[in-house]
């Protein structure tokens, strides 16, 4: 037994350094702005967990209660949460899924068609938008580089599977994602549109945690819960993250599953992997590789 378990653990070891490895090498290659990129998130991340730890978690989530509440309670407060999805499908800005937790807060799961209109006329709107104004960069772009021209013939060859998978997945996030099929010419808007219906199932799962989170964060509501209630709702809530991160894992695989499967050479496949893999730096449109 003992042997087994110093075996076990010998791999998780070799496993988690070549990942390591793997990122540093990844990192080294990136350009000074996205690195700056890199940083600018991990202090952001750092700064938002110190405030919950000074501050208090009950504390902040009354506040995010409260501040649900309010815009509930607006005669235009729907229009606040399709203002602030429209917004977060451009990059660089973040948020979706916190302004789809934060629309459960608020309308609970009456909020997930609020939220299923604003993804949708959020992400075309982008779509669209992106296309027009950069459609020159695009094809000069397309022209000169053959990580892009590969990524383009894999999606022409694979068509609305691809797609949908690649929408589905995690990586790239939500606003660079909108980026990226709008830098890609052989998608069209109706393929695009289609594709974005396959996040409904997410859009559900978050508008259900806010939900939930609602009424864990009311310090009124939660005096009167019992103790197993508030042991459901956190279940139910730490629950529904767990399969969101596994489903995400899944679609992902799946995803780089698709590109390699047999329709193009081989070298192509691994050419359009590095270009998805470098999306975040919302290149051709917004950004540069590195």
């Amino acid at each position: 037994m003992a042997i087994e378990g110093s075996t076990r653990l010998a791999w998780l070891l070799s496993v988690l350094r070549h990942y390591v490895g793997a990122a540093f090498y990844r990192y080294r290659k990136l350009s000074f702005s996205s690195k700056a990129i890199i940083w600018a998130t991990a202090t952001f991340y750092a700064t938002v967990g110190t405030i919950v730890l000074v501050i208090g978690g009950d504390r902040i989530g009354q506040a995010l209660y409260d501040l649900a509440q309010k815009i509930s309670h607006l005669r235009y407060g729907q229009l606040v949460i399709l203002g602030l999805m429209t917004l977060e499908s451009f990059p660089p800005f973040i948020g979706h899924t916190t302004t789809i937790t934060l629309c459960g807060y608020a309308y609970g799961m009456h909020g997930f068609w609020l939220n299923a209109f604003g993804s949708l006329f959020g992400s075309a709107f982008a779509f669209v938008v992106l296309r027009l104004l950069f459609v020159k960069r695009l094809r000069r772009w397309a022209a000169s580089n053959e990580k892009w021209q590969a990524l383009q013939t894999v999606v022409a060859a694979k068509g609305l599977p691809l797609i949908t998978l690649i929408r589905a997945s995690p990586l790239p996030p939500w606003p660079y994602s909108n980026t990226l099929f709008a830098s890609i010419e052989t998608v069209a808007l109706w393929q695009f549109f289609l594709a974005t219906f396959v996040v409904f199932p997410k859009i559900a799962l978050f508008t259900f945690i806010g939900s939930r989170l609602a009424a864990l964060s009311d310090g009124e509501q939660r005096k009167q819960m019992d103790t197993s209630t508030k042991i459901l709702n956190v279940a139910v809530s730490v629950g529904g993250l767990f399969v969101s991160v596994v489903a995400s894992m899944i679609i992902y695989r799946a995803m780089k599953a698709e590109i390699h499967r047999q329709g193009v050479p081989p070298e192509t496949d691994e050419l359009a992997v590095e270009a998805l893999e470098d999306a975040e730096e919302g290149a051709p449109l917004l950004g540069a590789y590195a």
